[in-house]
């Protein structure tokens, strides 16, 4: 009987394929949208005055559902220890942490403590990550497309030494270049489109050398996003399933697959 509990529990919880683990990820979904916007209610000081003891008891409340979901996944799942310190499992236990937390670290920082900690609840946002198929898509592209980014940001790394330089050369300090790093760091602010215009050049060799990388800026934005977006279709088309396995909880299975590709465990 425990051990049909244990699969009914786990069919529930880790699976979203069918009705009960669709209509408790929902339930779920909602509790942590509340949360996080009962975090930012808090941060009000004209809410936290009026209704401070509600949004106290909804704290707690949140907390003991999130503190017996975090238990039952824990008591379901085979390898307890790899859950544990897993992504998710590490999301799960921030959740509910900062709370507890926030009771027992008192002192003459106190109160800052706490409201640091309380922030920290934040981190329930990052449990919704779980709950859409799209998020795994998603992080399965940036992960086939991590290699090629990051020589693209080695590329821009050592353009904007090179751009930073060369305005350091070509303006000096009179026009607030004062030194290559913080001529490197207007390169940045120029290339990224973001122009703070703190410092800005005011030669016309200066002026032509930042409307170049200002051109260059919005070439370069595009670079990361095609790449990333070529994954993205490439996973399309490979049409995963929403399906777990019940052994390793590995998510990411053809739509005809019998057996988990990762321990071959039947799904």
């Amino acid at each position: 009987m425990n051990t049909s509990l244990k699969e009914h529990l786990f069919t529930i919880i880790f699976g979203a394929d069918t009705k009960a683990g669709k209509t408790f990820d929902i339930g779920l979904l909602i509790v942590i949208v509340f949360s996080v916007l009962a975090v930012m209610l808090e941060s009000m000081p004209e809410i936290e005055k009026e209704y401070g003891h509600q949004l106290f008891i909804i704290e707690w409340v949140i907390t003991i559902c999130f503190c017996i979901e975090y238990a039952l996944r824990i008591w379901i799942v085979r390898h307890k220890f790899k859950y544990i310190f897993s992504f998710y499992g590490i999301i799960d236990l921030l959740a509910i942490l900062p709370s507890f937390l926030s009771i027992f670290l008192v002192g003459a920082q106190g109160l800052i403590t706490i409201r640091a900690l309380r922030l920290l609840r934040v981190f329930r946002l990052f449990k919704l990550t779980r709950y859409t198929t799209e998020s795994n898509t998603l992080i399965r592209a940036l992960k086939a497309s991590r290699e090629k980014i990051s020589v693209f940001l080695f590329a821009v790394l050592i353009s904007v030494i090179f751009i930073g330089t060369l305005m350091y050369l070509v303006e000096g300090s009179d026009q607030g270049f004062t030194s290559i790093p913080k001529s490197i760091y207007w390169a940045i602010v120029t290339l990224t489109t973001v122009g703070y215009g703190d410092i800005a050049p005011g030669t016309a060799l200066g002026q032509f050398i930042a409307s170049l990388v200002m051109i260059m800026g919005y070439g370069i934005i595009a670079v990361p996003t095609g790449i990333v977006t070529a994954e993205l279709t490439r996973e399309k088309l490979r049409k995963p399933s929403v399906k777990k396995c019940s052994e390793c909880h590995h998510a990411v299975h053809s739509s005809d697959a019998r057996y988990c590709h990762t321990c071959g465990h039947k799904l």
